[in-house]
């Protein structure tokens, strides 16, 4: 008696037979012919699932190793996974979470013991669903980034871009998280728009300006982060207005620090925001960091790596969160009339990609790699045609990105 077929096509019943008779077969393995083509897959993260891009990107990459291998070529397709640090350390600390428990509290060794569990558990998952796919890639050659003799390569990797002095150490503003308590590089911070204030606060003068008519007694900044002012050490305005000019060279009194900062000429100071006078924090801020590059101006970091305010504030405020800093500061602002006033304003903050806490700007001593050859390269590919991209349009924001970008935080301090 014959089988009836399906009415329905049921991709669980062949396909998973088709791609192991593929993978025993060995028809994704190179052999040996006179021209080569290699592909690398991206590591994917070990965290989650597999999403839409990464079935589109890895789909558009098959068909062209498929391609290629009917071509008669000697074809490789290398397969990997990610440890993913920061995002495994997470999930990670959500599980611990469940039992009330967290990092800190079992050390760094069982804590690394339990993301090799959580590997063991879940790593599999993206493989499996590569599979699904339908992907050709040599799984005989799979890596993990964790695998001891990937972690070797990466030595070997970062001492030769150290000797080449593409890698450096240095001490320069960095993206911090509070809570997963690292670095993270420019990539890994996301913008969301938040309802906020802008708060405009007197920062008296030190002596009138020369020729003032109008008795100025203060200049008036606004800001949305008051409980930086503790760490100020200039105001910027722009050279070209008029309503400062006069006051280029002159000297301000902190409020509550009694420090003299002076006031600057930038021309990033955009005129039309708040009252187009801009305090200068350094170390808190990435335009204020350009700023005080091009005016020489020194660095006070009144923020730590927990967001708590540091001894450099002064004693009535050291300890302070954040929150309770900018309470504290404007409630002393208002007893000294130095408190102009308060606006509703929409702005974006920055926050973790992986935990959301906002993130705080800090100078700290971290590793860089050197952007500008690599962004060179970058360039030079797309205009020389070797790389095209489409729509012809993002050229634009690609040249933008890659000529301003700045050195590479490498650094990561997690367990």
């Amino acid at each position: 008696m014959s089988e009836e077929l399906s009415k329905k096509y049921l991709p669980n019943e062949v396909e998973a037979k088709i791609y192991k008779n593929w993978e025993k077969s060995g028809c994704f393995k190179p052999r040996r012919a006179k021209n080569k083509y290699t592909a690398f897959m991206a590591p994917v993260n070990i965290t989650g699932n597999l999403h839409i891009g990464h079935a589109l990107e890895n789909t558009l990459l098959d068909v062209l190793v498929r391609r290629k291998r009917m071509q008669g070529m000697e074809t490789l397709w290398l397969p990997g996974t990610d440890h993913a640090g920061i995002a495994t350390q997470n999930v990670v600390e959500k599980e611990l979470k469940k039992e009330g428990i967290k990092r800190q509290d079992i050390g760094k060794d069982e804590f690394i013991k339990r993301v090799w569990q959580w590997r063991e558990k879940y790593g599999d998952i993206i493989l499996n669903q590569f599979k699904k796919l339908g992907v050709s890639v040599d799984w005989s050659r799979n890596r993990f980034t964790m695998d001891k003799d990937y972690q070797e390569a990466v030595k070997v990797a970062f001492k030769h871009y150290q000797e080449k002095g593409w890698i450096y150490e240095g001490r320069r503003l960095i993206n911090w998280c509070p809570r997963c308590g690292t670095a993270l590089s420019d990539l890994e911070v996301e913008h969301k728009e938040k309802r906020g204030k802008l708060w405009y606060l007197r920062y008296p003068l030190k002596t009138r300006a020369e020729g003032d008519k109008n008795n100025i007694q203060y200049i008036v900044v606004a800001t949305t982060r008051p409980e930086t002012m503790l760490g100020d050490t200039a105001v910027a305005v722009h050279p070209e207005d008029k309503r400062y000019r006069r006051l280029i060279g002159k000297t301000i009194i902190l409020p509550l620090m009694n420090r003299e900062i002076p006031i600057v000429s930038d021309n990033s100071v955009n005129k039309e925001f708040g009252t187009g006078a801009d305090k200068v924090t350094l170390a808190h801020s990435s335009a204020d960091f350009d700023i005080a590059q091009r005016n020489n101006l020194p660095s006070i970091q009144i923020i730590d790596e927990k967001g708590k305010i540091t001894k450099e504030a002064g004693k009535n405020f050291e300890g302070l969160s954040i929150s309770n800093a900018r309470k504290k500061i404007l409630k002393i602002l208002k007893e000294k009339e130095l408190f102009e006033k308060e606006e509703e304003y929409t702005h974006n903050i920055s926050v973790c990609y992986r935990c959301g806490a906002p993130i705080e700007p800090l100078i700290s001593s971290q590793w860089f790699l050197k952007m500008k050859t690599l962004a060179k390269l970058a360039i030079n590919a797309v205009k020389s045609k070797k790389v095209s991209i489409y729509p012809k349009k993002w050229e634009k924001s690609y040249f933008n990105w890659l000529e301003n970008i700045k050195d590479w935080c490498i650094s990561r301090q997690i367990w």
